[in-house]
């Protein structure tokens, strides 16, 4: 098959020809029709992610065919239209059996703990606990967009920022995650703020559902910009892009009792942020992590998808063909283009 392959981090990724996979016994091998260009996987080729072994194919929103199957699948067949959460599970732990998946002891990440998606094929653990059917109505480059960011920013939104209608949501970061939450919360009644830098960024975010933006260039607080917007601070606040500045203006932001959901990666130098933990205590807020989104709780978002609650295909930017992922991998941490790059030619 061919895969982006990078041999040491930060160095150059190269396209190459490797062995095709096969399945494992509880596995299956999915053709990969698209797959998402995620600041994840510019983490993971910096060197960030210590579960990355190299040489490594990187890539973890994907979404394809069933090429082949494990001989203890039971719920899968050839032909099958499907994807996959970014974080798998095990099906046999403790948070499994508690139906966290998201959080499993063992977990399998498809372009971290194993080779990913920026390839012709890409082999998928314990199918049965971790495949999820496509809707013959979702086209394969919107269903990968779904993989990483728009899950995660569900799971953040609905299941633990509990989001509810007339509530004001503060969202920091308007890349792929940003905006996804923005339309998701807008979706479920709440009053979306939108934080961003780019212009172009904040106009979608409010052609996404943003009753009202702030860019963080123009106000000299964002904390207090979003707290007279929302007329005393955000009920749900989150940091949908992984910076400390972000990270303390998301929690600085919310009113007493809130919730802050840190959505966006931070890693290696940011892993560390300054919180506003005095604000913490005497207004009991809650900070609280999304870390992608269990199989089996894709039938809400998908249900809401096809009832045209929400319309990820909105958020498609840029589509790609292999060769050029490679530039975009590596330039992701310039923050260009709007919405999210997907490659759907192989």
């Amino acid at each position: 098959m061919k895969a982006v392959v990078y041999e040491a981090f930060s160095a150059p990724p190269q396209i190459q020809h490797l062995p095709d996979p096969t399945p494992e016994t509880h596995g299956v091998v999915v053709k990969v029709m698209a797959t998402g260009v995620c600041r994840s996987d510019w983490h993971g080729w910096m060197g960030h992610d210590p579960d990355i072994r190299l040489p490594h194919v990187p890539g973890h929103e994907l979404a394809g065919i069933v090429e082949a199957v494990g001989k203890d699948v039971t719920q899968w067949r050839v032909g099958d239209r499907v994807t996959v959460p970014f974080v798998g599970g095990c099906g046999s732990c403790p948070e499994c059996y508690s139906g966290n998946h998201q959080v499993c002891d063992s977990q399998f990440q498809p372009g971290f703990t194993h080779w990913g998606s920026f390839a012709e094929y890409v082999g998928i653990h314990q199918a049965d606990t971790n495949l999820v059917a496509l809707p013959e109505t979702l086209d394969f480059a919107t269903a990968a967009s779904l993989g990483c960011r728009f899950v995660t920013s569900f799971r953040a939104v609905v299941d633990q920022g509990k989001a509810s209608a007339g509530q004001w949501v503060a969202v920091h970061g308007c890349g792929g995650v940003g905006l996804s939450a923005i339309m998701i919360a807008n979706a479920v009644g709440a009053n979306v703020v939108a934080v961003d830098i780019s212009g172009d960024k904040l106009q979608l975010a409010r052609e996404l559902g943003a009753v009202a933006t702030v860019n963080a260039t123009e106000v000299a607080s964002v904390a207090e910009a979003v707290i007279e917007v929302t007329r005393g601070g955000a009920h749900v606040s989150l940091d949908a892009l992984g910076h400390p500045a972000t990270c303390f203006n998301s929690i600085s932001n919310l009113r007493k009792r809130g919730k802050h959901v840190q959505v966006g990666l931070m890693l290696a130098d940011h892993s560390t942020p300054a919180i506003p933990m005095s604000k913490v205590i005497a207004h009991e807020l809650e900070i609280l992590g999304s870390h992608g989104m269990q199989a089996y709780r894709y039938g809400a978002m998908l249900d809401m998808i096809q009832t045209g609650k929400l319309s990820p295909e909105k958020l498609v930017g840029q589509r790609i063909d292999l060769e050029q992922s490679i530039k975009a991998l590596t330039s992701m941490d310039e923050f260009q283009g709007v919405g999210v790059t997907v490659v759907t030619e192989f």
